[in-house]
């Protein structure tokens, strides 16, 4: 599987002198769309923003519905990410190949003027020669065959001259376009990101009104102590083997550690960030989204669903965890909370995949 570091982003400076001479082209690469949430649950009208309203039920829906947006709305970001770091690694390759041409055409340019000059200095070529050199290759390489000046070796040289243009007016149009798509995806990761933190910030204000004891109710810590087990680093024991044995021997190591939201390990992970980490220890390449890695599997029933095998949540499939056996699901599972093992029908079933 291949590193998933940020790639150093292209020298922009660069692109845009070798681009100013094209005209803006727009590749048209459409960014993943995201549903903007509908009124929050148990916001009463006129309520400030954040603030707790209603029963402790309530408000506890209020808090779950809001830690269930801000992953929806990472996984979001996670795409926006994806795409400005591919549009970043596209920047830097046509960055290299119009360097690449520009010295090649710079190569021909000399042969031509040398070429010329020795044809002038024996009064065999006429001195505005040089001079149609340094404007357009097809118009000189027209004029001088009327004038039947052209060497064999000139008019070879014109013509790669001018395939060598061609491929360098064409990339510097195509990194005009990648260099606004760029910003368009960098603009759209920067939302998603402020959607996150604002969601996860009117979290943060509702819990800091409860008291003590209501603030472990919302958050269900008070029904965690069955599960605490399930949240420490283990080493899998089970019958699995090969790839399976290796991506789930990978998903035990990492119990306990925190979910944080945009990240893909080693210390922090979240939903998507973890199956991709695990299924990279097993050789299995997966998509850096939920969405992604559900639509790049084949699909499973329910009742066929195997230990190893991604499960799915929530009609957008913003959540993914891994399937273990016995009605048992290991997943990293929302701000606040760690890498855990838990029944696989706590959140509602979208469906299952097999890489």
């Amino acid at each position: 599987m291949g590193s998933h570091r940020r790639p150093k982003p292209p020298n922009r400076a660069r692109i845009a002198v070798v681009a100013a001479t094209a005209g803006a082209a727009s590749l048209a690469v459409p960014l993943a769309a995201h549903a903007e949430p509908g009124p929050t649950p148990g916001t009463a009208a006129g309520a400030a923003p954040g603030a707790a309203t209603g029963s402790l039920e309530q408000v506890k829906a209020q808090v779950d519905a809001l830690y269930e947006d801000a992953e929806a709305s990472t996984e979001a970001y996670n795409k926006a990410r994806e795409q400005q770091d591919r549009f970043q690694r596209d920047t830097a390759q046509l960055q290299d190949r119009i360097a690449g041409q520009q010295a090649r055409i710079n190569e021909l340019r000399e042969t031509l003027d040398g070429l010329a000059a020795a044809q002038y200095r024996s009064g065999g070529i006429d001195p505005t020669v040089r001079l149609m050199l340094s404007a357009d290759p097809a118009d000189y390489l027209a004029r001088a065959a009327g004038t039947e000046q052209l060497t064999a070796r000139q008019a070879d040289a014109l013509r790669r001259l001018r395939v060598e243009q061609l491929k360098l007016d064409a990339d510097r149009a195509e990194a005009t376009g990648r260099l606004a798509e760029l910003d368009r995806a960098a603009a759209d990761a920067g939302r998603r990101k402020d959607e996150v933190k604002a969601k996860l910030g009117q979290v943060e204000r509702i819990l800091n009104g409860l008291k003590a004891a209501d603030r472990a109710r919302v958050l269900g810590d008070g029904g965690a102590a069955a599960s605490r087990g399930a949240a420490r680093p283990q080493a899998y024991t089970g019958p699995a083997t090969g790839r399976v044995r290796d991506i789930l021997a990978f998903a035990y190591a990492q119990l306990g550690k925190p979910y944080r939201w945009g990240a893909t390990g080693p210390d922090s992970f979240d939903c998507s960030g973890l199956t991709l980490r695990a299924f990279a220890a097993g050789g299995v390449t997966l998509p850096r989204v939920s969405q992604d890695q559900f639509a790049g599997g084949r699909k499973i029933a329910r009742d066929q669903v195997q230990p190893g095998d991604l499960v799915f949540y929530y009609s957008d499939l913003h959540h993914v965890g891994i399937y273990l056996g016995n009605g048992q699901l290991l997943h990293a599972p929302r701000t606040g909370k760690n890498v855990e093992i838990v029944p696989w029908d706590v959140m509602p079933y979208a469906g299952a995949v097999r890489y």
